[in-house]
């Protein structure tokens, strides 16, 4: 026995489907495929929740001076890495980024490492997070007006730079 969607339901399937970004993803039909279809659309929620696929519409151009990027979460490491490919490699980017300890994703060879990445505790902070913590204010130093700070901010940031 097949379920059918409600009326409006069905229409908002008709709709997505009808969109340049499905015809790009090529959905499967609902009423055919519902599992492959929901399957599809799940994969598409979370590659665009990558941050490799969200930040580089949001990134401005590199400044005259340096860039600096500070920053904690569960995700950090992630979107340390995804900053770092997407950054140009002729300008100038440092920083660091503090996340949960076993949270650093694996690194590609290809991509030089620029903003360190470390672990702390969490939920419980620990002396680790708290010496990224100092760290981070160390790095304020000496910003002048040419100089662009980037924060890399997820869930998690707050007990990881306690």
């Amino acid at each position: 026995m097949q379920k059918t969607l409600p009326a409006q339901a069905a229409a908002s399937v008709a709709t997505l489907q009808s969109t340049p970004a499905a015809a790009a993803m090529a959905l499967p039909d609902f009423r055919s495929e519902p599992r492959a279809f929901l399957r599809a659309l799940f994969d598409t929620a979370v590659r665009s929740a990558q941050p490799l696929h969200g930040m580089r519409e949001w990134l401005p151009a590199p400044p005259k001076g340096r860039t600096l990027v500070l920053g904690a979460g569960k995700a950090g490491g992630a979107m340390a890495q995804a900053l770092e490919a997407l950054w140009p490699l002729d300008a100038p980017l440092s920083g660091l980024v503090v996340t949960r300890y076993g949270h650093v994703p694996p690194r590609s060879v290809h991509l030089p490492e620029r903003i360190e990445v470390v672990e702390a505790s969490h939920p419980v902070p620990d002396a680790a997070g708290l010496a990224a913590a100092e760290r981070i204010l160390e790095l304020t130093q000496g910003l002048t007006a040419d100089d662009l700070v980037l924060c890399l901010i997820s869930g998690g940031g707050s007990s990881l730079l306690t």
